[in-house]
């Protein structure tokens, strides 16, 4: 029995084969091309949206971006490599109809629609929440590093700047020192630096001192903490455990179909006070008044809580709970602007007294002698800069013990007026890391895109427009099927 063999290459038929009949129905490019045919590219800020008048006749914008989406949903994001698969990948060229733009163009398509791409992304959000792949009611909320096009080596901060002059300084000295001994020498020893080669030394070090000095200047005068010279905008922070050259993306993920709902891309090594702003675009893109966000701890800010939960979020952070404060409601606001006589308020319903600095009270202790309970705040009382309390104790305040509740406990953190206690959900905790984490490890390791290719806080949000678009369409597509998720399109 012989083996299965090929046709031969030399064999010439009648009737050439279609391209469409090499691509299957359930074929993932023809959701490419369903969903981009029906975008209005003009309407979504894209360069170059209409042919040009005069001149050389330009590619389709829709085809770039068909080109774009393909490759980043199949680990493929060099415009390089991209050129190359539209000369040998049969899927490539039956999506772009056999066009092979040069790289050049591919690669400034990307970079000249940062802001458009970003759109494109939101408007597949809009189509899943219409076929109903989102929940809407949980969003888990997390932040990733993603390598930079900027080594350490070309990353500046005061510290290093200041320990490379100083080696600098060292090494000029040492050269100084050398130069003079060759100076006192009549004759030059054999495999020793001349004169003149030591001063061409002594002015490089000199060169690159000013350098670093200059970088320092730029630093102070900026007002910024580093300084990156092959790409300014990306920051040193810690990655996986080592310090890198990263920028740090945020991602608001709906836990129904782990979609991403929105993203953010930042400079910024910490994720501290991005609840409010994740939760806000959140909300805006899911149109919900009301939602729950998780996050980790690394999100604890009691500032950013407080300013999330009066735009209607509920926060869950992970670890224990705490006090935090909050704008009080109307009422209470009006019932404090009244102590303009010097007297603090009790209020009841909070178990607090509010001095006329707008200081909490905590109830201490009471007095067997008047039945009062004394409430005091020592450390807001050490702060504060109106005396008046006498001496180095707080002031104090009495209620009677038949209206105080001493079985509630409170921190010691004030001072927004109002305290609520955070108290997270260990089960909606529990989720939050299946939730977040399941979009970047995808990214990363199934889609290669865990580095940046662009330079630039704007060209690398284009980037990860991309990405997270081919994230969101694949999870959609394995979710629905390619027939049903073009009928939705269509």
């Amino acid at each position: 029995m012989n083996f299965i063999i090929g046709e031969s290459r030399n064999q010439i038929t009648l009737m050439p084969d279609s391209i469409d009949e090499y691509i299957d129905d359930n074929n993932s490019v023809r959701v490419i091309e369903a969903y981009i045919n029906s975008l209005d590219l003009e309407g979504l800020e894209f360069t170059r949206s209409q042919p040009n008048d005069t001149g050389r006749p330009m590619y389709d914008p829709k085809d770039l971006l068909k080109l774009y989406v393909y490759g980043y949903m199949n680990r493929i994001r060099s415009s390089r490599r991209l050129e190359t698969e539209t000369k040998r990948n049969l899927e490539v060229i039956w999506l772009l109809g056999k066009l092979s733009p040069d790289h050049k163009t591919i690669s400034r398509f990307r970079r000249d629609n940062a802001a458009a791409l970003k759109r494109v992304f939101r408007d597949f959000v809009k189509l899943c929440m219409k076929l109903g792949l989102y929940g809407k009611e949980l969003v888990a909320i997390d932040g990733s590093k993603f390598k930079a096009v900027n080594s350490k080596d070309r990353n500046f901060g005061f510290k290093k700047l200041a320990d490379r002059i100083a080696r600098i300084d060292a090494k000029i000295d040492e050269y100084m020192r050398e130069l003079e001994e060759t100076d006192s020498q009549e004759n030059m020893a054999s495999g020793e630096k001349s004169p003149d080669e030591i001063k061409g030394i002594i002015k490089g070090l000199s060169e690159r001192k000013e350098l670093y000095q200059t970088y320092t200047e730029e630093l102070a005068q900026s007002g910024e903490k580093q300084k990156s010279l092959t790409d300014p905008d990306s920051r040193l922070m810690m990655s996986n455990g080592k310090l890198d050259v990263c920028y740090n993306v945020q991602t608001a993920v709906d836990k129904k179909n782990n979609l991403i709902a929105e993203f953010d891309v930042l400079n910024s090594p910490v994720d501290s006070n991005q609840i409010t702003p994740m939760a806000e675009m959140a909300k805006d893109i899911l149109e919900m008044e009301r939602l729950a966000v998780a996050v980790d701890v690394g999100y604890d800010s009691s500032s950013d809580i407080a300013a999330a939960i009066s735009l209607g979020v509920e926060v869950h952070v992970a670890g224990s709970d705490y006090d935090i404060c909050v704008p009080v409601d109307d009422a209470e606001e009006a019932e404090i602007i009244s102590h303009k006589d010097g007297r603090c308020v009790y209020l009841a319903n909070r178990n607090i007294a509010v001095c006329p600095m707008g200081k909490i009270l905590y109830p201490m202790y009471y007095k067997k002698a008047s039945n009062d309970a004394v409430f005091t705040n020592h450390h807001a009382c050490k702060q504060c800069v109106c005396r008046c309390h006498k001496g180095p104790r707080a002031r104090r305040y009495d209620v009677p013990m038949a209206e105080a509740d001493f079985s509630k406990e409170y921190d010691d953190k004030n001072l927004i007026l109002k305290q609520i206690r955070i108290a997270p959900d260990k089960n909606i905790i529990r989720q939050r890391k299946s939730i977040v984490e399941h979009p970047f490890g995808t990214v990363k390791r199934g889609m290669d895109a865990g580095y940046c290719l662009t330079r630039g806080l704007k060209n690398v949000g284009g980037e990860f427009s991309l990405a997270f678009l081919a994230y969101n369409m694949k999870r959609a597509i394995n979710i629905l099927g390619c027939k049903k998720l073009i009928e939705g399109i269509v």
